[in-house]
């Protein structure tokens, strides 16, 4: 693993897990981690019950695009994490791999998704604390 880990979430749409997953990363690790995020059917722009579900966490993704999976993000990541993207994201030996089975916030309103950004938050934090030996 490199000085700075880099670590890549992916989900299908990219328009709600990952970048909820990217932003709470970003936010927790100060600087610490490289962190991307991208999707194989990228939607037009961020779900907005996920980006209301940050913003009651003072965290803005409104900004954030959609991206296309590239091989090249999988090949640069030192870890990927999916979420509910299937066999989509390409096999590189010597990278770890995590599937997160969690809900898709599509189609559902703020106080839905909260749960689904709280598993996510739980999550994110354990991930930092094994990747910066916390």
């Amino acid at each position: 693993m490199a000085d700075i880990p880099e670590v890549l979430f992916v989900c299908v749409h990219n328009a709600g897990r990952s970048q909820l997953a990217a932003a709470l990363l970003q936010h927790y690790s100060l600087g610490r981690i490289a962190v991307r995020s991208a999707g194989s059917e990228p939607a037009e722009k961020v779900n907005p019950a996920a980006a209301g579900a940050a913003a009651e966490w003072g965290l803005d993704i409104t900004a954030e695009i959609p991206t296309k999976l590239s091989t090249e993000d999988v090949e640069t990541a030192d870890v990927v994490i999916t979420m509910g993207c299937g066999d989509t994201c390409p096999i590189f030996p010597g990278k770890r791999y995590l599937d997160w089975d969690l809900d898709d916030p599509a189609g559902k309103g703020v106080r839905a998704v909260r749960p689904i950004r709280d598993e996510i938050d739980r999550r994110v934090r354990g991930l930092l604390a094994e990747l910066l030996d916390t």
